[in-house]
């Protein structure tokens, strides 16, 4: 190991709790974007949809765009650094989402309540010191140290 490498995290200690937290809600956010895509997809094809591949490639989308809090919450859970960033963007995505569910005149109006707590509450957790310590994250200008 060279002298600009630094060790990885010492994993072999207990998981902080908001870590394991913050990956929860990434994994679960992931896995109601796999349910609510495949859900349209099957709709599109056995529903009546005003355009059909439209549909179809609406469902596909948010199946594949589900990887992004998946594949962070496989990292969050495994402690590695790189993880936080894609955590990080998939909450900050899910807030203008929310926003509008929220402006809604319908049923989609808790939907949109749960998602801005969840996303709120995966944002607190991902920056907290805690999780920041856990991932061994250091800030700007700290590289070599």
């Amino acid at each position: 190991m060279s002298s600009q490498q630094t060790p990885a995290p010492d994993t072999t200690g207990p998981r902080p709790r908001r870590l394991t937290y913050a990956a929860a809600l990434a994994a679960l956010e992931g896995l109601a974007m796999v349910a609510v895509g495949g859900w349209m997809a099957v709709l599109a094809v056995t529903g009546e949809p005003d355009d059909r591949r439209q549909a179809v490639t609406g469902g596909v989308t948010l199946i594949v765009l589900a990887l992004l809090p998946l594949l962070a919450a496989r990292g969050l859970f495994a402690r590695r650094g790189w993880s936080r960033g894609p955590a990080v963007i998939t909450q900050i995505i899910a807030l203008p989402v929310a926003y509008n569910l929220l402006r809604s005149d319908s049923v989609a109006i808790p939907a949109g309540i749960a998602l801005a707590v969840v996303a709120v509450t995966a944002l607190v957790l991902l920056v907290n010191p805690e999780t920041t310590r856990a991932l061994d994250i250091r800030g700007p200008g700290s590289a070599g140290k």
